[in-house]
């Protein structure tokens, strides 16, 4: 259907709507919109919507229109309450009026053709019967058949009524039983997709300092069909059980998350409910439609915040080449460090100030919803002048218990060089551990942190190197 066409079309159906009688007899309107609305927003593209109205009903049953829903409701997810009112039936009408689907109604009824012409202005008006609305719309005129296109003569289209299953905007409808006659205000509580919400934070760090100043901002996206109107919001942080809800499809293994990060030891500024933790926002936003929006989480300054080089080892091998050791900007949530609140997952971006104190971006990193009194991590890269090489000296089998099924003493050697002006410290970690491991003959006290993680703090001098020696004995 051509686009002058349609807005004829379009402007024919509106008028035409705002004429027609409102609803059936047994049917009252209800306001347009809500008085006062709250959003309940998760991470897994759903919202909790609370729509308070205030209405007068008569006593007994009636049935009562609720426009300005979510056209992404979960009709299923509907519930209503209010002083001396019970539920009989409720629908959802989200077919929504639009001349295509206007056209689409009137197949095999007459509809109205008025043409102009260009010269005289003349109007000319026919009846015309619609054969077909689909990829272009086929009339029977008289007797003949013609299609309908834009070739230069202003044309509209009349129609004899709105069909009453097209809507202007999804509409919830409700039969309800009231005891008695007056107002009331009624609570509209659902669920929708379509709402989502995202956590970023940019660490601006000042290594020399020490310190980093943090800014985090949650962004808003409304994709539900409707526009909420200075509504109370509140985003979620932590996942809820959901059936079904696989953006892959059924069938499929739901996607990662990442875990929850660090061992909180403090109960912060968000509130906590049924484990998961809910940040109110300030102050009530207006999200209007295919709007992405913007709202600030935190502004912290100075925070205590130190880099630290990683070597991760995932077994007992030799490294042919030197490895790269992994660089990041560790801070903690704490009371003490002037943050003092759990931080929901979202992506983190460091900036350090280059000579001419010019902020530069280092790099980002996904951070996990972190509970209050956290260490938290920002990985930012590669420092490639920071490398380590570990090399297996020796292997050979140790004396083990019967029960075990092997058990084996390492020699291991690590190499870690340091090609920057200032000395650093790196952590070597070595992983594949087996069962009851213990260290022998270390340069560096090391530290087993866990059954899988052998842990050594390896200070290197500028322009150096240190060789860290080990013997590891462990099996299974």
């Amino acid at each position: 259907m051509n686009v002058r066409l349609k807005l004829m079309m379009g402007a024919a159906a509106l008028g035409l709507f705002a004429a027609a009688p409102a609803v059936a007899q047994d049917v009252q309107d209800g306001s347009g919109g809500p008085d006062a609305v709250s959003l309940t927003i998760y991470n897994q593209n759903i919202a909790l919507v609370e729509d308070t109205r205030s209405l007068t009903v008569p006593a007994g049953r009636s049935r009562r229109e609720f426009p300005g829903v979510s056209a992404s409701i979960r009709p299923e997810t509907v519930g209503l309450s209010g002083r001396g009112l019970s539920v009989v039936e409720q629908n959802f009408d989200y077919d929504l009026l639009t001349p295509d689907k206007l056209m689409q109604s009137a197949v095999g009824d007459e509809i109205g053709i008025v043409r102009t012409n260009p010269g005289s202005g003349a109007q000319e008006t026919q009846r015309a019967t619609v054969l077909a609305a689909n990829e272009g719309v086929v009339l029977r005129v008289g007797d003949h058949v013609e299609v309908l296109r834009d070739d230069g003569v202003p044309t509209r289209v009349i129609f004899d009524e709105v069909p009453a299953n097209l809507r202007p905007r999804p509409t919830l409808s409700v039969t309800l039983d009231a005891e008695g006659a007056g107002q009331r205000d009624v609570t509209l509580t659902y669920l929708t997709t379509g709402l989502q919400w995202k956590a970023d934070y940019v660490a601006r760090f000042d290594e020399r300092a020490g310190r980093l100043d943090l800014t985090g901002w949650i962004t808003l996206t409304n994709q539900s069909g409707v526009t909420f109107t200075n509504a109370d919001t509140r985003v979620v942080a932590g996942d809820v059980s959901l059936i079904n809800n696989n953006p892959y499809g059924r069938g499929y293994p739901q996607p990662p998350r990442p875990a929850p990060r660090g061992n909180g030891t403090e109960q912060g500024g968000a509130q906590g409910l049924a484990d998961v933790y809910i940040y109110p926002l300030p102050e009530p936003v207006t999200v209007a439609n295919n709007q992405t929006k913007q709202v600030g989480l935190i502004d912290v300054a100075n925070v205590p915040a130190s880099k630290r080089y990683l070597f991760e080892a995932d077994s007992f091998t030799t490294e042919t080449e030197p490895r790269a050791a992994e660089v990041a900007v560790i801070f903690s949530n704490d009371r003490a460090s002037g943050v003092g609140t759990q931080l929901p997952a979202g992506v983190a971006r460091v900036y350090v100030n280059d000579e001419a104190g010019e902020p530069r971006f280092i790099g980002e990193d996904q951070v996990a919803h972190t509970p209050a009194g956290s260490d938290i991590v920002i990985t930012t890269g590669q420092a490639f002048d920071v490398t380590v090489q570990a090399r297996v000296v020796s292997s050979q089998s140790a004396p083990k218990p019967a029960y075990y099924r092997w058990r084996t003493r390492f020699e291991m050697e690590y190499t870690v060089r340091n090609a920057r002006p200032e000395a650093v410290v790196v952590e070597v970690r070595q992983h594949g551990l087996g069962r009851d491991t213990q260290l022998q003959g270390q340069s560096i006290e090391g530290v087993v942190q866990d059954a899988n993680t052998i842990i050594w703090r390896v200070p290197v001098p500028a322009n150096g190197e240190t060789v860290l020696t080990a013997a590891v004995v462990t099996g299974g």
